[in-house]
Protein backbone atom coordinates (compact mmCIF):
# COMPACT_ATOMS: atom_id res chain seq x y z
CA UNK A 1 0.00 0.00 0.00
CA UNK A 2 1.69 3.32 -1.01
CA UNK A 3 1.35 6.06 1.42
CA UNK A 4 2.41 9.57 -0.58
CA UNK A 5 3.09 11.17 3.31
CA UNK A 6 5.34 8.19 3.35
CA UNK A 7 7.46 9.53 0.28
CA UNK A 8 10.42 11.73 0.20
CA UNK A 9 10.58 14.81 -2.13
CA UNK A 10 13.88 15.45 -1.72
CA UNK A 11 17.12 13.47 -2.98
CA UNK A 12 19.72 11.86 -0.76
CA UNK A 13 22.08 14.21 1.47
CA UNK A 14 24.78 12.28 0.35
CA UNK A 15 24.38 13.01 -3.30
CA UNK A 16 26.82 15.68 -5.36
CA UNK A 17 24.42 17.31 -7.51
CA UNK A 18 27.11 18.21 -9.95
CA UNK A 19 28.19 14.56 -10.28
CA UNK A 20 24.38 13.44 -10.52
CA UNK A 21 23.95 15.61 -13.72
CA UNK A 22 26.81 14.68 -15.56
CA UNK A 23 25.63 11.01 -14.69
CA UNK A 24 22.01 12.34 -15.99
CA UNK A 25 23.67 13.60 -19.18
CA UNK A 26 25.87 10.46 -19.63
CA UNK A 27 22.68 8.41 -20.03
CA UNK A 28 20.91 10.62 -22.35
CA UNK A 29 23.33 9.96 -24.55
CA UNK A 30 23.29 6.07 -24.21
CA UNK A 31 19.11 6.35 -24.19
CA UNK A 32 20.07 8.17 -27.69
CA UNK A 33 22.23 5.35 -29.11
CA UNK A 34 19.86 2.65 -27.71
CA UNK A 35 16.91 5.06 -29.26
CA UNK A 36 18.39 4.56 -32.32
CA UNK A 37 18.79 0.96 -32.74
CA UNK A 38 15.07 0.83 -31.34
CA UNK A 39 13.93 2.77 -34.35
CA UNK A 40 15.84 0.74 -37.16
CA UNK A 41 14.67 -2.41 -35.46
CA UNK A 42 11.08 -1.89 -35.28
CA UNK A 43 10.87 -4.71 -32.81
CA UNK A 44 9.71 -2.93 -29.36
CA UNK A 45 8.10 0.48 -28.40
CA UNK A 46 8.16 2.50 -25.64
CA UNK A 47 5.60 4.57 -23.41
CA UNK A 48 6.93 6.78 -20.80
CA UNK A 49 4.34 8.39 -18.77
CA UNK A 50 4.61 11.74 -16.30
CA UNK A 51 1.53 12.48 -13.90
CA UNK A 52 2.21 15.45 -11.14
CA UNK A 53 0.96 18.05 -9.55
CA UNK A 54 1.09 21.76 -11.78
CA UNK A 55 5.36 22.43 -11.61
CA UNK A 56 6.21 18.85 -10.90
CA UNK A 57 8.72 18.57 -14.06
CA UNK A 58 6.57 16.85 -16.21
CA UNK A 59 8.01 19.12 -19.46
CA UNK A 60 11.78 19.30 -17.54
CA UNK A 61 12.19 15.59 -17.34
CA UNK A 62 11.07 14.82 -20.88
CA UNK A 63 13.54 17.45 -22.10
CA UNK A 64 16.73 16.27 -20.43
CA UNK A 65 16.26 12.51 -20.77
CA UNK A 66 15.16 12.79 -24.02
CA UNK A 67 17.93 15.66 -25.18
CA UNK A 68 20.06 13.99 -27.06
CA UNK A 69 17.18 11.39 -29.27
CA UNK A 70 16.33 11.97 -32.70
CA UNK A 71 12.80 13.72 -33.35
CA UNK A 72 12.39 11.32 -35.55
CA UNK A 73 11.83 8.64 -33.12
CA UNK A 74 10.43 10.52 -30.08
CA UNK A 75 6.93 12.02 -30.06
CA UNK A 76 5.67 14.08 -26.96
CA UNK A 77 1.70 14.07 -26.49
CA UNK A 78 0.30 16.57 -23.75
CA UNK A 79 -3.44 15.39 -22.88
CA UNK A 80 -5.41 18.51 -21.84
CA UNK A 81 -9.07 19.55 -21.76
CA UNK A 82 -10.80 16.93 -24.10
CA UNK A 83 -12.03 18.58 -27.30
CA UNK A 84 -15.64 18.45 -28.76
CA UNK A 85 -14.99 15.83 -30.93
CA UNK A 86 -12.75 13.34 -28.14
CA UNK A 87 -15.81 14.27 -25.45
CA UNK A 88 -17.74 12.24 -27.81
CA UNK A 89 -16.10 9.41 -27.73
CA UNK A 90 -14.55 7.27 -24.59
CA UNK A 91 -12.34 8.56 -22.66
CA UNK A 92 -9.65 6.49 -23.88
CA UNK A 93 -10.50 7.27 -27.37
CA UNK A 94 -7.84 9.99 -27.90
CA UNK A 95 -4.91 7.90 -26.02
CA UNK A 96 -5.39 4.69 -27.77
CA UNK A 97 -4.39 6.37 -30.79
CA UNK A 98 -1.14 8.28 -29.49
CA UNK A 99 0.39 5.00 -28.15
CA UNK A 100 3.64 4.14 -30.17
CA UNK A 101 4.46 2.10 -32.73
CA UNK A 102 6.76 -0.49 -32.94
CA UNK A 103 10.52 1.41 -32.75
CA UNK A 104 9.07 4.62 -31.30
CA UNK A 105 9.04 5.88 -28.25
CA UNK A 106 6.42 8.24 -27.02
CA UNK A 107 5.91 10.50 -23.86
CA UNK A 108 2.38 11.49 -22.06
CA UNK A 109 2.81 14.91 -20.74
CA UNK A 110 -0.39 14.30 -18.37
CA UNK A 111 -2.49 11.31 -19.62
CA UNK A 112 -5.40 9.22 -19.40
CA UNK A 113 -4.76 9.74 -15.36
CA UNK A 114 -6.49 12.93 -15.73
CA UNK A 115 -9.77 11.57 -16.57
CA UNK A 116 -9.69 10.04 -13.09
CA UNK A 117 -8.02 12.64 -11.21
CA UNK A 118 -8.62 16.08 -11.88
CA UNK A 119 -12.90 14.76 -12.76
CA UNK A 120 -12.77 13.55 -9.36
CA UNK A 121 -11.54 15.95 -7.68
CA UNK A 122 -13.90 18.63 -8.92
CA UNK A 123 -16.86 16.19 -8.26
CA UNK A 124 -17.10 16.22 -12.66
CA UNK A 125 -18.15 12.54 -12.86
CA UNK A 126 -19.04 9.92 -9.93
CA UNK A 127 -17.29 7.18 -7.98
CA UNK A 128 -19.28 4.55 -10.19
CA UNK A 129 -17.60 5.71 -13.40
CA UNK A 130 -14.18 6.43 -11.38
CA UNK A 131 -14.28 2.93 -10.61
CA UNK A 132 -14.82 1.70 -13.71
CA UNK A 133 -12.85 4.11 -15.78
CA UNK A 134 -9.89 3.00 -13.52
CA UNK A 135 -10.99 -1.02 -14.33
CA UNK A 136 -10.66 0.40 -17.53
CA UNK A 137 -7.14 1.79 -17.67
CA UNK A 138 -5.72 -1.62 -16.27
CA UNK A 139 -7.14 -3.53 -19.40
CA UNK A 140 -6.25 -0.93 -21.72
CA UNK A 141 -2.46 -0.59 -20.28
CA UNK A 142 -2.35 -4.54 -20.07
CA UNK A 143 -3.26 -4.89 -23.81
CA UNK A 144 -1.15 -2.02 -25.16
CA UNK A 145 2.21 -3.51 -23.52
CA UNK A 146 0.61 -7.65 -24.38
CA UNK A 147 -0.43 -6.96 -27.98
CA UNK A 148 2.36 -4.50 -29.33
CA UNK A 149 5.03 -5.45 -27.51
CA UNK A 150 5.28 -1.98 -25.70
CA UNK A 151 6.48 -1.58 -22.24
CA UNK A 152 5.05 1.09 -20.35
CA UNK A 153 7.06 3.18 -17.85
CA UNK A 154 4.66 5.61 -15.32
CA UNK A 155 5.98 8.12 -13.68
CA UNK A 156 4.20 10.05 -10.29
CA UNK A 157 6.48 13.23 -9.63
CA UNK A 158 6.34 13.68 -6.57
CA UNK A 159 6.69 17.30 -5.48
CA UNK A 160 6.11 18.75 -2.14
CA UNK A 161 3.54 21.40 -1.41
CA UNK A 162 6.16 24.02 -0.21
CA UNK A 163 8.03 23.49 -3.43
CA UNK A 164 5.34 24.13 -6.09
CA UNK A 165 4.43 27.28 -4.26
CA UNK A 166 7.94 28.47 -4.72
CA UNK A 167 7.92 27.50 -8.05
CA UNK A 168 4.61 29.00 -9.11
CA UNK A 169 5.93 32.09 -7.65
CA UNK A 170 8.74 32.02 -9.59
CA UNK A 171 6.89 32.03 -12.60
CA UNK A 172 5.03 35.40 -11.67
CA UNK A 173 8.56 36.80 -10.11
CA UNK A 174 11.48 35.60 -13.53
CA UNK A 175 9.96 37.42 -16.94
CA UNK A 176 11.58 34.49 -18.24
CA UNK A 177 8.99 31.82 -16.83
CA UNK A 178 6.34 34.77 -17.09
CA UNK A 179 5.14 32.73 -20.64
CA UNK A 180 3.89 29.52 -17.56
CA UNK A 181 2.50 31.15 -15.60
CA UNK A 182 -1.25 30.51 -15.29
CA UNK A 183 -3.93 31.69 -12.49
CA UNK A 184 -5.73 28.55 -12.90
CA UNK A 185 -2.51 26.77 -11.22
CA UNK A 186 -3.65 28.09 -8.00
CA UNK A 187 -6.52 27.65 -8.40
CA UNK A 188 -6.13 23.94 -8.46
CA UNK A 189 -3.19 24.22 -5.99
CA UNK A 190 -6.30 24.93 -3.27
CA UNK A 191 -7.44 21.58 -3.74
CA UNK A 192 -3.60 20.15 -2.66
CA UNK A 193 -4.58 17.30 -0.19
CA UNK A 194 -7.93 15.92 -2.39
CA UNK A 195 -5.54 16.06 -5.52
CA UNK A 196 -3.21 13.59 -3.08
CA UNK A 197 -5.78 11.34 -1.98
CA UNK A 198 -6.94 10.95 -5.71
CA UNK A 199 -3.49 10.02 -6.80
CA UNK A 200 -2.73 7.63 -4.02
CA UNK A 201 -5.78 5.64 -4.98
CA UNK A 202 -4.09 5.58 -8.45
CA UNK A 203 -1.16 4.94 -7.29
CA UNK A 204 -2.58 1.62 -5.43
CA UNK A 205 -5.54 0.78 -8.09
CA UNK A 206 -4.10 1.33 -11.63
CA UNK A 207 -1.24 -0.57 -10.85
CA UNK A 208 -1.66 -3.75 -13.52
CA UNK A 209 1.39 -1.54 -14.76
CA UNK A 210 3.70 -0.31 -11.64
CA UNK A 211 4.51 3.43 -10.85
CA UNK A 212 8.02 4.80 -10.12
CA UNK A 213 7.22 7.28 -7.59
CA UNK A 214 10.14 10.23 -7.94
CA UNK A 215 11.09 12.96 -5.61
CA UNK A 216 10.63 15.96 -7.34
CA UNK A 217 11.38 19.31 -5.30
CA UNK A 218 14.95 18.91 -6.93
CA UNK A 219 14.88 18.88 -11.07
CA UNK A 220 18.72 17.13 -11.04
CA UNK A 221 17.42 14.48 -9.00
CA UNK A 222 14.67 14.07 -10.63
CA UNK A 223 16.02 14.07 -14.34
CA UNK A 224 18.46 11.96 -13.05
CA UNK A 225 15.63 8.87 -11.94
CA UNK A 226 13.91 8.97 -14.63
CA UNK A 227 16.61 8.67 -16.74
CA UNK A 228 18.18 5.87 -15.08
CA UNK A 229 15.00 4.06 -14.92
CA UNK A 230 14.55 4.64 -18.84
CA UNK A 231 17.75 3.62 -19.39
CA UNK A 232 17.62 0.20 -17.50
CA UNK A 233 14.49 -0.90 -19.31
CA UNK A 234 15.95 0.09 -23.01
CA UNK A 235 18.84 -1.93 -21.82
CA UNK A 236 16.84 -5.04 -21.31
CA UNK A 237 15.29 -4.82 -24.91
CA UNK A 238 17.16 -7.45 -26.92
CA UNK A 239 18.14 -4.87 -29.15
CA UNK A 240 20.15 -4.97 -33.03
CA UNK A 241 20.77 -3.49 -36.28
CA UNK A 242 18.72 -5.18 -38.68
CA UNK A 243 20.97 -6.67 -41.45
CA UNK A 244 20.24 -7.19 -45.14
CA UNK A 245 19.16 -10.53 -46.38
CA UNK A 246 21.15 -12.26 -48.27
CA UNK A 247 20.49 -15.16 -51.27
Amino acid sequence: MIKITDLSTKAPDHLSKDEIKEATKAMAKEIADLQYVMMAQKKYSLLVIFQGMDSSGKDGATKHVFTECGPAGVHVFSFKKPTDDEFAHDFLWRVHKRTPAKGMIHVFNRSHYEDVLIQRVHGWIDETRIQKRMAAINAFEDLVQFDNNTTILKFFLNLSKDRQQEKLQERIDMPRKNWKHNANDWKEREHWDKYMECYEDVLNTCNTVPWHVVPADQRWYRNYVVAQKVLETMKGFDLAFPLLETD
